[in-house]
């Protein structure tokens, strides 16, 4: 039985053979009461466990509670796996009295488009916003989207305050070692006169990053089993998103089409008001904006 895939019957008739008269129901029976059950694999062993990292986790925690008691805006970001747009199976199940044909293939090459879906979770107030590119997924577009939270829900329901939390994973577009993330990060602070604070979670730590659990995990099961046909589909179902928590979702379509393999130079670099933390600075920094008074970028 050792490298055999253990089913009810197969129990039993193994049971039989060794003079056991069960049935598959009494096998189940007996296996709960000695607390088995039907288990998936589980994400938790690592060989990167990064030294400092419940250091950071704590950290991370303690800077997320100050800006929240100071009223200030905490937001959890993070892109999404791209889906394919088209008549392609989606995992998952839903009542139907005839199931849904799809497309007895799904290679890239047969879809209508790709979405890549850039998520924005307030913590505070139990929102998601999502907005969903059609491209690449580049620092510039994350920064883009978070933009467009901010001009279209944040500035409005944080109104005058000047503090930005921003909790992101370390690899991606958003990455702390992505000077072009923080680069547009340094623009957007300019435009709208924020001072962004950025906080990452360690490596291989991103399954603790909020948005994971609190928003993209009632997207994908509010679409289970549905078609992604078209943009209008996904943002449909993103904005139908609810939980009993009280959680709603908007979201956008950025037809952009953002480029891959951007840099930038060294007086650029130079122009970012980057301002390390004392605690673990690689993964935790300030970004403040340029005033009328500081010398402009030409």
């Amino acid at each position: 039985m050792k490298w055999t895939r253990k089913t009810l019957r197969k129990l039993s008739r193994k049971l039989k053979w060794r003079g056991y008269r069960v049935g598959p129901d009494t096998v189940r029976r007996l296996l709960r009461q000695r607390n088995y059950a039907l288990r998936v694999n589980r994400k938790r062993l690592t060989k990167r466990r990064d030294a400092d990292r419940d250091q950071q986790m704590k950290y991370l925690a303690r800077q997320r509670r100050a800006h929240q008691q100071a009223g200030f805006p905490v937001i959890s970001v993070d892109a999404k796996q791209r889906e394919l747009i088209g008549n392609f199976k989606n995992p998952g199940q839903t009542w139907r009295k005839t199931p849904v044909m799809v497309s007895e293939s799904d290679y890239p090459s047969e879809a209508d488009g790709i979405a890549i879906p850039y998520g924005i979770y307030d913590l505070t107030r139990n929102e998601g916003f999502v907005v969903v590119g059609i491209a690449h997924q580049t620092p510039q577009f994350a920064v883009a989207a978070i933009r467009q939270w901010w001009r279209k829900r944040g500035q409005h329901v944080y109104v005058g305050k000047p503090h930005l939390l921003i909790e992101a994973d370390c690899g991606g577009a958003n990455g702390n070692r992505c000077w072009l993330w923080k680069y547009h990060l340094q623009q957007f602070a300019d435009e709208f006169g924020l001072t962004i604070t950025v906080t990452h979670l360690p490596t291989s730590a991103s399954k603790w990053n909020p948005i994971e659990h609190k928003l993209f995990c009632h997207i994908e099961r509010n679409w289970s089993g549905q078609p992604l046909v078209s943009y209008e589909t996904i943002l449909k179902f993103i904005r139908s998103t609810r939980t009993d928590t009280g959680l709603r979702c908007r979201a956008y379509l950025d037809t952009k089409n953002y480029l891959t393999g951007q840099k930038i130079t060294a007086t650029q670099k130079t122009r970012i008001k980057l301002k390390p933390h004392r605690i673990l600075p690689r993964w935790n920094h300030t970004i403040e904006p340029h005033h009328s008074s500081d010398e402009t970028e030409k």
